[in-house]
């Protein structure tokens, strides 16, 4: 537990991360140290090439540190063999791109039932897409569907295995203003009735008023904390 009663969700100590090409080391990860309290909302900000999706990579169990140690509710993560990896992407995390990765032969309601067919204890497909505002839109396929529309299909199956956690790097970043509010409704709304953790990586940094916590990222580490006292509405953002 955290101080204050608070649960962690993500410890994580001197974490770094190492890319090798021929004889060139890229320096991603220069020594994070982080605690992510389950329930939040997180907004990573930052240059590109600063760290963000390679820490956002290793906390959803997609790649591995080269060093330091992360934990998910105390399980210690670095250690898991691959299928246990597999197994904790499985059942903890949900996915969200900045590409909606949508299969156009099948219907919004498919698509989101692709997850909840092998989720342990899912929502209901239709369910989800309520959820995003989209219940009358479950039987359309992606091309008849606006950007938003799909990306708001993408948070859908991903909510519906009810993941402890939404890891969403640049969820707005093909949207206009209308469109992105839209799906950061969606996740916020999936924070505050499912308790999901998300950590959200974006370019705008208005979006970081939202958030309970903004990191800020530079050169491989997290350069600054703001903490947000009153976080605003997704309507409420200076896009």
């Amino acid at each position: 537990m955290a101080s204050g009663g608070i649960e962690l969700a993500f410890s994580g100590k001197d974490l770094r991360k190492v890319y090798v090409t021929g004889e060139t080391e890229v320096h991603a990860l220069r020594g994070v140290d982080l605690a992510i309290n389950k329930g939040e909302i997180v907004v990573l900000l930052g240059p590109s090439g600063s760290g963000k999706s390679t820490l956002l990579n290793i906390i959803g169990g997609l790649d591995r540190p080269t060093a330091g140690e992360l934990s998910y509710h105390g399980v210690e993560l670095s250690g898991l063999a691959e299928d246990e990896l597999t197994q904790y992407r499985r059942e903890n995390i949900g996915f969200i791109f900045q590409f909606y990765n949508l299969i156009p032969s099948l219907t919004a309601e498919e698509n989101v039932r692709l997850v909840t067919d092998i989720a342990e204890h899912p929502m209901d497909a239709l369910e989800a897409l309520r959820m995003v505002g989209l219940g009358e839109r479950a039987q359309h396929y992606p091309a008849q569907l606006s950007g938003g529309e799909q990306q708001r299909v993408a948070v859908a199956r991903a909510i519906a295995k009810k993941p402890g956690v939404l890891l969403c790097d640049e969820p707005t970043g093909a949207l206009d203003s209308v469109t992105g509010v839209r799906v950061l409704e969606a996740l916020q709304r999936a924070n505050r009735e499912l308790g999901t953790t998300v950590l959200l990586i974006t370019h705008n940094a208005g979006i970081g008023a939202m958030a309970d916590r903004v990191l800020h990222f530079l050169d491989g580490q997290i350069a600054r904390v703001e903490e947000n006292e009153a976080p605003i509405e997704p309507a409420e953002i200076g896009w």
